[in-house]
């Protein structure tokens, strides 16, 4: 089916429920490829979407099969990119080569995003955004995920930006950008593990009606083509001790900055530290943050589907 520029193949319980306009929602493959160790990948990958299912909302996670783009892809498919050892990772600019080469692809952020408002999906869960890097002003290093967003009409319900990254520089780029930025419940911006990043945010958004409000408001001024985003923080309890966090994350810089690590190696490395070190705690909340934030997309889409 052609959607746009791209061929997106839109799976089977998507295309009925986008037809009839039941909620959907979109869901990234980096976070089962690349961000969760096996064997747990595949199988929070299945919690995720039956979280979406279990607050009233059809899930479409996002990736691409032997260079076929498609939306909502079937267990089959998603086993594949789940145990896959070739599984490339796709920002926005890769898609068309990938496609063209014929190889099983996981889409980040960017690209989700991109491919969901392309095949007229509203709304995207997932954990947390990239950003700008620290030391950005010599290294130049910034995620595609904000500059796709500037023109990405979609909802995107995250955990914020992780700590690793410099999270009052991505404020600042995604107010240049034109992205909206709204606190879930709360007036301040979430580091992902921890509820607060030590930035507030301009607007708060209390319940899925509201958000769902926002969207309606964008569609009908026909302004604004950015992306929303929805910054949905892990309770006080929930959330990665501070004092831990706080203490790993000065060790990781240290170890970066030590071996010399730059680039695209920094998360990762920051990351694997951070897992490391607290045991496995981090990549408990990095669970409980997506199956939340999946609950509340569903629940946004849901009442968006009402307007």
């Amino acid at each position: 089916m052609i959607v746009t520029e791209l061929s997106i193949q839109l799976g089977a319980e998507v295309k009925a429920a986008l037809a009839t306009g039941q909620p959907v929602v979109a869901l990234e493959s980096t976070i089962v490829s690349h961000g969760l160790p096996r064997p747990d990948n595949l199988r929070v990958a299945r919690e995720i979407e039956q979280v979406v299912r279990d607050n009233g909302a059809v899930p479409a996670t996002i990736g691409m099969v032997g260079g076929r783009l498609v939306a909502g892809i079937d267990d089959e498919a998603l086993t594949r990119l789940a145990v896959g050892e070739n599984v490339a990772k796709l920002s926005v600019r890769d898609l068309a080569i990938a496609a063209a080469l014929g190889v099983d692809g996981a889409t980040t952020v960017a690209s989700t995003s991109a491919v969901a408002a392309a095949a007229g999906i509203g709304v995207f869960a997932t954990g947390g955004l990239g950003g700008v890097h620290r030391e950005a002003a010599q290294t130049f290093d910034e995620s595609a995920d904000l500059t796709t967003l500037s023109d990405t009409p979609i909802v995107v319900v995250c955990a914020g930006v992780k700590s690793i990254l410099d999270v009052g520089a991505t404020l600042e780029r995604l107010e240049t950008l034109g992205v909206g930025v709204a606190g879930y419940g709360t007036d301040r911006f979430p580091g992902f593990f921890i509820r607060d990043s030590g930035f507030g945010v301009d607007w708060r958004l209390d319940t899925p009606d509201q958000v769902a409000a926002a969207m309606r408001a964008q569609r009908d001024q026909g302004v604004h083509r950015g992306a929303i985003i929805v910054a949905n923080p892990l309770p006080t309890d929930e959330q990665l001790d501070r004092e831990l966090h706080d203490r790993v994350l000065a060790e990781g810089l240290a170890i970066v900055e030590r071996d010399r690590v730059t680039g695209k190696q920094v998360t990762p490395v920051l990351l694997s530290h951070f897992h490391a070190a607290t045991r496995g705690q981090s990549l408990a909340v990095n669970v409980r943050i997506i199956l939340r934030n999946a609950a509340l997309a569903a629940q946004i889409a849901v009442a968006a589907a009402k307007q």
